[in-house]
């Protein structure tokens, strides 16, 4: 007979199930953007999620997970704002620069169309939808830090394809062939 499997080998293992088992679930894909510093010398910060989830209607509250230790997490915790960029179909590209290294995501909003929310600062993307939020609560989940936001200025553009996340891959959806 084998030895029983340690702790640590069943943690492995329903990580790696988990893992599995999410792939097969469809998200949005969003831009995050924040920044660090005072109006004037702000450090703008942006980050690619699919872990966005609307969680209440009064007060409009939405929320997001975020890997502990990241440097994106720190400066939106300090600043204690945000804005959500949703992006459509034609926003893949997005998505994967803001998937990069922090560097490389700070040099590339140096350089795309954007601007700064009338409510928070953080910079808006050209996106199908747009969320300003404000600080509301957090919760320390496993890795992750669960973060709620109250909704404080919102919008939509003109209706376009969507993007979706999906066993590891962006995928569009086209509308119109699915009615």
């Amino acid at each position: 007979m084998g030895e029983a499997p340690t702790a640590n080998q069943v943690a492995v293992a329903v990580r790696d199930d988990l893992r599995a088992v999410m792939r097969n679930f469809a998200t949005g894909v969003c831009v995050v953007t924040t920044f660090s510093g005072t109006a004037g010398l702000r450090t703008h910060n942006a980050l690619t999620i699919n872990s966005l989830t609307s969680v209440s209607l009064d007060p409009p509250l939405i929320s997001l997970s975020i890997r502990r230790e990241s440097t994106f997490l720190a400066d939106l915790m300090d600043a204690r704002v945000w804005a959500v960029s949703i992006l459509d179909a034609e926003g893949e590209d997005l998505a994967r620069i803001f998937s990069r290294p922090e560097q490389e995501r700070k040099k590339a909003l140096g350089s795309l169309p954007a601007k700064p929310g009338e409510r928070t600062g953080a910079l808006l993307l050209d996106s199908s939808a747009w969320l300003e939020c404000r600080y509301w609560n957090h919760l320390v989940a496993g890795d992750h830090l669960l973060i709620v936001g109250e909704v404080v200025a919102l919008g939509t553009n003109l209706p376009r394809a969507p993007l979706v996340f999906l066993r590891g891959e962006c995928h569009r959806i086209d509308l119109d062939r699915t009615g």
